[in-house]
C-alpha cells in the first residue's frame, strides 16, 4: 500500500451538540457540517467533519449521529495528533470526558493517552514529546 492505510474515520455519537463541544474544546478545532449525499439521506443523520489538509499527512473524519447506531468504548481507537498530549489531557475532563490512561511513553514512538469522550467512545492522543 503506497499511501497511508486510513482514509477516513467516523465517531458515532448520541448527542451531537455535546460531542461537538467536547472535540472542539479539547482539540481547539472548528467542526464543519457536512452536506449529506442523497444516497445516504436518512432521518436523523447528521455529520460534522474535522478540518483537513488534503496534501498533509494522515486523514480526516467526522462525528456522526445516526438512528440505530450507538456510541461505545470498544472496538477501533482513533488517535489524534498533538504537539504534547499532556495539553489535551488537561482539557478532557473539563470538556465532559474521562481519562482512561494518562500520558505514557511508548518508547521511540513518543507518548499516548487514552480517554473516553463525552459519548463514551475510547479515543487516543499521540505526541512525540
Amino acid at each position: 500500500m503506497a499511501n497511508n492505510p486510513v482514509r477516513w474515520f467516523e465517531i458515532y455519537v448520541q448527542d451531537m451538540t455535546r460531542a461537538k463541544t467536547f472535540y472542539e474544546s479539547v482539540f481547539h478545532v472548528k467542526l464543519n457540517k457536512l452536506k449529506t449525499p442523497v444516497s445516504l439521506d436518512k432521518p436523523g443523520l447528521e455529520l460534522w467533519a474535522f478540518p483537513s489538509d488534503k496534501e498533509g499527512w494522515g486523514c480526516s473524519g467526522a462525528l456522526v449521529k445516526m438512528e440505530g447506531v450507538s456510541s461505545s468504548g470498544g472496538g477501533t481507537i482513533v488517535y489524534f495528533g498533538s504537539d504534547d498530549c499532556a495539553v489535551e489531557e488537561k482539557k478532557i475532563v473539563k470538556a465532559g470526558g474521562q481519562i482512561h490512561c494518562s500520558k505514557m511513553s511508548i518508547g521511540e514512538y513518543g507518548f499516548i493517552l487514552l480517554a473516553l469522550d463525552s459519548e463514551g467512545n475510547m479515543i487516543g492522543v499521540h505526541s512525540m514529546k
